[in-house]
């Protein structure tokens, strides 16, 4: 089994920043992606953005494209974690944010290809 938990979520105004951490624990795979989703009240989980085994491939949603950046910590092969770096966030960014864990070389944007979820971490952008 896989164990993924984000940390960072939390309270920022308008135009502000936060970086959001998945530290993943357990089971390893020698290929993968990790990916960001996020689901705001009433809505359907989307897709925000997804990073590969190596840290090479990264791929965006539309809307944070610019704005977000992906990234992992691959100087420590034992410690593997997830960031999402937000900038410049607006209102419609609030949501409760959720790594995921896709095993393979195949990319995808669909959360329910993924296998493996935390639990999330909420992001309250105000006005």
């Amino acid at each position: 089994q896989v164990q993924l938990v984000e940390s960072g979520g939390g309270l920022v105004q308008a135009g502000g920043s936060l970086r959001l951490s998945c530290a993943a624990s357990g089971r390893t795979f020698s290929t993968y992606y990790m990916g960001w989703f996020r689901q705001a009240p009433g809505k359907e989980r989307e897709f925000v953005a997804a990073i590969s085994w190596s840290g090479r491939t990264t791929y965006y949603e539309d809307s944070v494209k610019g704005r977000f950046t992906v990234s992992r910590d691959t100087a420590n092969n034992a410690k593997n974690t997830m960031y999402l770096q937000m900038h410049s966030l607006t209102p419609e960014d609030t949501a409760v944010y959720y790594c995921a864990m896709i095993v393979g070389t195949t990319y995808s944007s669909d959360s329910t290809t993924y296998s493996y979820w935390g639990q999330g971490t909420q992001v309250t952008v105000s006005s």
